[in-house]
């Protein structure tokens, strides 16, 4: 099975985001009273999916060793990034996963999804650390970083729908 493309695996998870990388946080509030839906959606795929994301994955859900292809784009320019999950929480404040890139991926780095319960109310956090691994990556520069903010703004908007919604 191929490896992880970097080695500081996990630092999402903890969010000290190591040296050398692009770094991405974004944190958007949820309803209030939303933690078992966002969680579940979050877990189980269904937010991604309903952000527009093709998720080839086995599993019914994010957990530690998963793996998990991610595709952005539409028909033939789809972008597909093989990724494995290197952590996941399901607890009774927090939930969510973080997934490693895997070789085939255009960027090295991790990128986490989480959920958090605080006593000023419910967050969804991005948490992403990423070099360029392929030269379109590296060639696209700063259209590379607006793309990345906005698809963690996206999933923001898409989790609060589905919040709404539940």
């Amino acid at each position: 099975m191929p490896e992880l493309t970097y080695p500081e695996v996990g630092a999402t998870r903890d969010g000290r985001l190591p040296a050398g990388y692009h770094h991405l946080r974004h944190r958007v509030r949820l309803p209030d009273g939303c933690f078992p839906a966002a969680a579940d959606a979050v877990l189980g795929w269904r937010l991604h999916r309903a952000a527009g994301v093709v998720m080839r994955t086995a599993a019914p859900r994010a957990d530690a060793g998963v793996r998990v292809t991610p595709g952005l784009g539409v028909g033939p320019l789809r972008i597909w990034g093989p990724t494995e999950v290197v952590w996941a929480l399901d607890e009774p404040d927090r939930a969510g996963f973080g997934y490693g890139t895997l070789p085939g991926h255009p960027e090295i780095g991790e990128e986490a999804f989480l959920v958090r319960r605080a006593a000023d109310g419910v967050f969804f956090e991005v948490t992403a650390f990423s070099r360029p691994a392929r030269w379109y990556v590296r060639v696209a520069g700063p259209v590379t970083r607006a793309v990345e903010a906005g698809y963690a703004w996206w999933l923001g908007r898409t989790l609060r729908r589905i919040c709404a919604g539940q």
